[in-house]
């Protein structure tokens, strides 16, 4: 239980989690994945040398600990992160293991002057209220996606059907479950998390759906990044080849509304927005789709976009490329998305729902021009590639 008595104390490390949060972390990460290497597959490593997922939980922990008396004020935090453990099937026995690390970390880190032994105790009691909340609320999706039509938990064996490469990066794979069941509905925004075995070793990640639900199988697009594990073993494989997958989740999902629709991506971003547009298109609202790319070989989805544009008259695209290579195909801008070209893409009213996911400073772009150009705070979503972390 958490007592006044470990609130106060809590509240007195915040300055010093301000200025040496990350320093905490990676030390945390430093003995968790060196002695526990059963854990390491939740981890992605890539995200662990660009110190980007220390950052992540160095803010959330920082967060957890101003918001210690009002855990309702950590707003989507949450359930980011709720869904992000799911999707990596982060389980109730993990959690003992990262409390231990955390609290070492804390203490080796902080100095025993200043981790003192209550201090210890009232960071193990935070985290254990933290774990059960988490616990909980992992567990009612768990059970609410086994118990669904086509639900399963854990991992279900699926088989790449076909695959079908939609840019000179970009190639998606269409995956039907090898028991030839149903699979569960997703909502458009969602995401799958996929176990793979690569060179005797496992690895985890999570990937955008791009297509709507459709009962029967699932559609990832994946980039091919420069010496990315799991998505180079990707597009190695071919059809038929056996992967394993763990039921879609995720928050960033495309909200019932008659609002004009507004969706924007940069680069590989572009692939929850497709199932969005997919899902949209089959109704009313206005439409803008707002895609940014490097040049037209690195494009997605164009010929689709541009084919459902032609059929649906609510349907407006924009395109806008860093170079400009490619004879034949005019995009609509050169350069770097700005605030000009925005809002002369944008829908007249700006009483509108944006959704835009891309690269961190593309997104953190994006946030700004849609605040100037009068677009409500609360109707501009979004959401990370990696762990969560500011936009600002």
């Amino acid at each position: 239980m958490l007592c006044a008595e470990h609130r106060a104390l809590i509240t007195a490390t915040v300055p010093l989690l301000e200025t040496g949060g990350e320093a905490l972390t990676h030390h945390f990460y430093k003995l968790l994945l060196a002695e526990h290497p059963e854990v390491r597959p939740l981890f992605n490593q890539a995200h662990q040398a660009s110190g980007d997922q220390p950052r992540a939980l160095a803010n959330g922990v920082l967060m957890y600990a101003k918001h210690i008396d009002r855990l309702d004020q950590l707003g989507g935090l949450v359930s980011q992160v709720i869904n992000k453990h799911v999707a990596l099937q982060v389980l109730p026995e993990h959690y003992p293991i990262i409390g231990s690390c955390l609290l070492r970390a804390i203490r080796e880190v902080l100095g025993e002057e200043i981790a003192t032994d209550d201090v210890i105790d009232a960071w193990a009691a935070a985290y254990g209220q933290l774990a059960d909340i988490l616990i909980d609320s992992e567990e009612q999706l768990y059970s609410a996606t086994a118990n669904a039509a086509g639900g399963w938990r854990g991992a279900r064996a699926f088989r790449i059907a076909r695959k079908v490469a939609e840019s000179a990066e970009i190639t998606s794979f269409y995956l039907e479950p090898e028991d030839g069941g149903a699979v569960v509905a997703h909502q458009p925004g969602q995401y799958i998390g996929l176990r793979l075995q690569i060179e005797g070793q496992e690895v985890r990640r999570n990937y955008s759906l791009s297509a709507a639900s459709n009962g029967r199988d699932y559609r990832i697009s994946v980039k091919r990044e420069p010496g990315g594990v799991a998505s180079n073993a990707l597009h190695r494989m071919k059809p038929g080849a056996r992967l394993e997958l763990f039921a879609p989740a995720g928050d960033f999902t495309l909200q019932p509304s008659e609002k004009p629709l507004v969706l924007i991506s940069g680069g590989v971003g572009i692939t929850p927005t497709m199932a969005m547009l997919e899902e949209a298109i089959t109704t009313d609202r206005p439409i803008h789709f707002i895609h940014c790319a490097r040049n037209a070989d690195a494009h997605a989805f164009r010929q689709t976009i541009d084919a459902l544009a032609e059929r649906h008259s609510h349907l407006k695209r924009f395109y806008c490329y860093d170079e400009h290579r490619s004879e034949g195909f005019e995009p609509d801008a050169i350069g770097l998305m700005t605030e000009e070209r925005l809002d002369a893409w944008l829908p007249a009213d700006r009483n509108l729902d944006a959704y835009f996911l891309g690269p961190k400073p593309f997104m953190a772009a994006i946030r700004r021009q849609l605040r100037a150009l009068g677009v409500p705070e609360q109707q501009a979503r979004y959401e990370f590639f990696g762990p969560a972390s500011a936009l600002e």
